[in-house]
């Protein structure tokens, strides 16, 4: 069984002019010790797809479909069930580290908090845990004394990482985890995710505009296009060899490493992500793709086999298989 399984799972905002439908019809696996990507452009719906996971939308989201964690349905818990699985079963690490965490507590307090209101520990035994946690995130004891000001950007997003280990967790949902950071503090950040993942056979979502990053941190791949699952399938051969336009562009998006032109050039992709109130007919990535057919404004679109453990939405995968 999957640890994690999402069916036809759809956010929809209400607001006053009508509702704005987020995410549509997400069906994804994962299985105990994985880790999945989720990547796409701002307003893709992938923050949202991360935040319904553990019911943490604003009141005007209406989430219809399953998210089954260990086979339990978290859309129909009751409170108390749900308070019970948040950080203790599955946590999340939130973008933005200066806003995730109480400017007037010292981090210490804060990483302590769900150990003590899951009732794991004691408070004598939860400053002991503390300090270890901070020393699995790199950090010194000493620093459960500071206040989210005096650490750095790459040390608060550490702290943000075990608070999500506190209650040690089966799965940890990353939510671009190193935006904002520096290149040097964001490669660090994503080794320890990396080392904490291996070692603790925890299972990890991870939120991220970027496809290399996520290729090197994941095995599996999901690509999102407003508010849809337009590729699935091995990190690596999505990021390297993408069967859809949009994947193919997100990775064509960052330039290589000693290779000059693209360094100077580097590819882009032109036009804006639709409004998801006004989608495009058909497949929804229609006017700014470059291999567009006359099929495409009309087609609806499905996510196609795209070869050994993969699906692609895209006219030109379904007429090759």
């Amino acid at each position: 069984m999957s640890l994690l399984e999402l069916d036809d799972v759809s956010v929809t905002y209400r607001i006053a002019s009508g509702e704005v439908p987020a995410v549509r019809g997400v069906s994804l696996k994962l299985a105990a010790g994985a880790a999945l990507g989720v990547a796409g452009e701002s307003g893709s719906g992938k923050s949202t797809l991360a935040m319904s996971l553990l019911r943490l939308l604003p009141a005007d989201a209406r989430v219809t479909g399953k998210i089954l964690l260990d086979g339990e349905d978290v859309l129909t818990m009751k409170w108390g069930r749900l308070r019970a699985v948040r950080w203790a079963e599955a946590s999340i690490v939130f973008q933005g580290a200066q806003h995730g965490l109480n400017p007037v507590r010292r981090i210490g307090d804060q990483i302590a908090e769900p150990l003590l209101v899951h009732g794991l520990a004691k408070p004598e035994g939860a400053r002991k845990r503390v300090a270890e946690l901070l020393d699995q995130v790199g950090l010194p004891s000493w620093r459960a004394r500071s206040y989210p000001h005096e650490l750095s950007g790459g040390q608060r997003q550490r702290v943000m990482i075990a608070m999500a280990l506190a209650c040690e967790p089966r799965l940890i949902i990353a939510d671009e985890p190193t935006t904002a950071l520096d290149v040097m503090v964001q490669a660090q950040v994503l080794t320890l995710i990396k080392e904490l993942v291996a070692s603790q056979d925890i299972s990890l979502i991870m939120i991220s505009h970027d496809l290399s990053v996520l290729a090197d941190v994941c095995g599996q791949l999901a690509v999102m296009y407003a508010g849809r699952i337009v590729e699935n399938g091995p990190s690596h051969e999505v990021f390297h060899d993408a069967r859809h336009p949009y994947s193919k562009a997100l990775a064509a998006a960052f330039p290589t490493v000693g290779d000059p032109v693209s360094r100077m050039a580097p590819k882009g992709l032109g036009g804006d992500p639709p409004d998801p109130m006004r989608l495009p007919g058909g497949c929804s990535f229609h006017p700014r793709c470059p291999v567009a057919v006359e099929a495409c404004p009309t087609l609806d679109v499905e996510l196609w086999s795209a070869g050994a453990g993969r699906t692609a939405a895209c006219v030109h995968v379904k007429e090759a298989s």
